[in-house]
């Protein structure tokens, strides 16, 4: 896909600028594609290295989605983030479909959402 046609992918990971914070920060794209390709926004976990244990958080190790070192996706931290605030970053490819998996299970801890 041409680079001026390329949308945020579930499972990427991108440096967001989120309004609240001061600093731009690696998060993983959460939204479905069908939602990505077409609005001017998506819905981003975001990551830090600070690796903090929590029901809502979810460990990647190195390489995953591009990281380059361990990082925590925190899941209650789920945001609306304009397209326009984000950026490759240097990151590449998606997270696994087993750790994608993980992060949906914390997502539906974070919003009280009892799992089958």
């Amino acid at each position: 896909m041409p680079v001026e046609q390329r949308f945020p992918q579930r499972g990427e990971v991108w440096l967001v600028d989120f309004p609240d914070d001061p600093k731009s920060r690696p998060a993983l794209i959460a939204s479905l594609d069908a939602r990505n390709q077409f609005s001017n926004s998506v819905l981003a976990v975001p990551l830090t290295t600070n690796l903090r244990p929590a029901p809502t958080h979810v460990l990647l190790p190195k390489g995953q989605g591009g990281i380059p070192q361990p990082s925590m996706a925190r899941c209650e931290n789920v945001s609306y983030v304009l397209r326009s605030r984000l950026r490759r970053g240097g990151f590449d490819g998606k997270i696994s479909p087993a750790m994608l998996h993980e992060i949906e299970k914390a997502l539906m801890r974070a919003f009280g959402i009892a799992m089958p």
